[in-house]
């Protein structure tokens, strides 16, 4: 039972191996993928050759040696001079040419990785998916950036190094058996021949080896899974650390967020120790296993040459053929650190691949956009873990009205925003779009860089004239930004949270869309700026016949929107946790 579960990991693995891997090959730069392929194998065919070669010069060379012939030394040091420059002309060949392949590749990959995590929302769904499972992909970051490379690299490299052994192994085994004689034996009384004897050697050896190998380093693939876990964890918690530098300076939170990294970085510690001795146990069986190969084939073949039955040439020659041998079948032996690594970086991309696809598979509420009104039927909104929010809504904005949504901290205010804008992927029902809609979230996003591509994201800045970008700035009552167009900074981290919503409304008042909407939009500004945004804004809706939906907890704000709609807890024995009235 215990070899078929492993026969069944091992094509399981493989069939993992080959939906990752097997896109690039299909793909528009296919015939180019294949090409450089096709070159690496002729390669690696031709050091092979070489190998050959040299293995027979080896026996030309020593036996010129032993029999003191002068003219056949100088000879096939001149030979070798050749076979070693061909050798060298193949290996940096073989080595250009494999790594161009894993740099198109991992290109392709990233390509490939990025445009389906940004597609359809996925990276947003993906983590709101941590929350509600735990076997959601963690640092998609990490895997596109790091578990792709490795993965083409390894790929690469033991794929071209398990076709290089095979090839190998083809090439010497029948001038190995040629060179190994008859091996006499006698029990029970009788005498045996074993024909072949140091092929057989060979295979017994590295299978010996292997089977060690195995039950000694198979550690090391869960080992190494969880190590780029904690990598990863690690390197986020210090991005979270400078992204919220501020907060955290002004809370003093320095000795806590100091715990949390500790805490992070001692388990990448005490995890890469258990590595580390998983890998010195291995280590200390693959080279004894190494240095014992050197003098196993001397040993096997000295009563032979002792006795006269082939000469120094031959006994090199046997002891390079086994060489290539043993290292052939012991390719297993030699490159178990990197399967496992191997291993753990595919299952890692398998997750992530099959989260993608998850997502892209997930419905939610069906959207409708071009629709002459923002409209919601029978929509049902749910948590990431299944629970009912709210249900059965019903609602419209027609051109001209204006919307306030409150409700208690909890009620599902901010996920009635996500809904109504396309992104929230949990619940049913449709909601119906117009065009030209805009979205103010409590935190917006801006760039890194120059601040006018912050004032126009995601456009592109030189689709506006510089004095619409300062007019926007000004009308938002940044005027003090307006002349640093060009400055590049970190605007998320650079600006207070009053400026930056203000900045989020100059791209409004850039952008005049006809639909806004807006989560509290404006929570951190004083009533006064507050009041003279919202007179802006509405003035700005009123000349394009638009909309204004708004999420405020300000009785203030109450004056500017004509509806209003308050979400409630539900007390009449509802499945939702709330209800909304109008």
């Amino acid at each position: 039972m215990q070899l078929v579960s492993k026969i069944a990991l091992v094509r399981s693995t493989a069939r993992k191996v080959w939906a990752l891997a097997a896109p690039y090959f299909r793909s528009e730069d296919r015939w180019r993928a294949r090409g450089m392929l096709l070159a690496i194998v002729l390669l690696n065919l031709g050091t092979v050759y070489m190998s050959v070669q040299i293995n027979e010069w080896n026996r030309l060379f020593y036996d010129a040696l032993q029999n003191r012939d002068q003219a056949v030394f100088w000879q096939q040091l001149g030979r070798f001079t050749y076979l070693a420059f061909g050798f060298i002309v193949i290996a940096v060949y073989k080595f250009y040419m494999t790594q161009l392949l894993e740099v198109r590749w991992r290109a392709w990959m990233t390509d490939h990785y990025l445009q389906r995590w940004l597609a359809a929302k996925a990276f947003y769904r993906m983590e709101l998916a941590r929350y509600s499972t735990s076997d959601a992909p963690d640092n998609p970051d990490q895997r596109i950036q790091e578990d792709l490379n490795l993965f083409t690299g390894y790929t690469v490299g033991l794929s071209m190094g398990l076709l290089n052994s095979l090839v190998t192994l083809a090439s010497f085994v029948g001038i190995l058996w040629g060179l190994s004689g008859g091996f006499t034996f006698s029990a029970g009384g009788g005498t045996y021949v074993i024909h072949g004897f140091m092929v057989w050697a060979a295979i017994a050896y590295c299978i010996v080896g292997s089977v060690i190998t195995h039950y000694i380093g198979r550690r090391q693939i869960p080992l190494n899974f969880q190590q780029q876990r904690y990598e990863a964890d690690f390197r986020h918690h210090m991005i979270r650390v400078r992204e919220y530098s501020e907060a955290i300076a002004l809370d003093k939170g320095e000795p806590v967020e100091r715990d949390h990294l500790d805490l992070r970085f001692s388990r990448v510690l005490v995890n890469y120790l258990r590595l580390i001795r998983a890998q010195k146990n291995l280590i200390w069986f693959t080279s004894f296993f190494g240095q014992a190969a050197i003098v196993f084939p001397f040993l096997v073949a000295a009563p032979r040459f002792f006795s006269g039955a082939i000469q120094l040439g031959e006994l090199m020659q046997i002891s390079s053929a086994f060489g290539q041998v043993q290292d052939s079948l012991a390719w297993f032996v030699d490159n178990y650190s990197s399967l496992a690594a191997w291993r753990a970086t595919t299952d890692r991309l398998t997750s992530f691949e099959d989260s993608l696809s998850a997502q892209s598979a997930t419905q939610g509420p069906a959207m409708a956009t071009g629709a002459a009104a923002l409209a919601t039927d029978g929509l049902d909104i749910t948590l990431p873990n299944g629970k009912l929010l709210l249900s059965k809504l019903s609602l419209r904005v027609n051109p001209g009205d204006s919307v306030l949504i409150k409700g208690p901290s909890g009620s599902g205010k901010s996920t009635l925003f996500r809904a109504i804008g396309g992104i929230w992927p949990f619940g049913t029902g449709k909601v119906d779009l117009p065009d030209d809609v805009m979205c103010i979230p409590q935190n917006p996003y801006f760039p890194d860089g120059k601040l006018r591509d912050a004032v126009a994201y995601p456009e592109p800045a030189s689709r506006y004239t510089e004095p619409a970008l300062q007019q926007a700035l000004v009308d938002a009552m940044l005027p003090q930004l307006a002349a640093r167009l060009d400055d590049e900074d970190a605007w998320s981290q650079k600006l207070s949270g009053g400026e930056r919503q203000r900045l989020a409304i100059a791209r409004v008042l850039l952008k005049n869309p006809r639909w806004l909407l807006a989560d509290e939009a404006t929570s951190a500004l004083d009533p006064k700026t507050e009041e003279g945004l919202y007179r802006t804004l509405l003035a700005r809706l009123a000349k394009v016949d638009g909309a204004l939906v708004s999420i405020a907890h300000r009785p203030a704000l109450e004056a500017f929107h004509r509806r209003r709609w308050e979400i409630e807890a539900n007390t009449d024995g509802g499945a939702a946790a709330f209800r909304l009235k109008e």
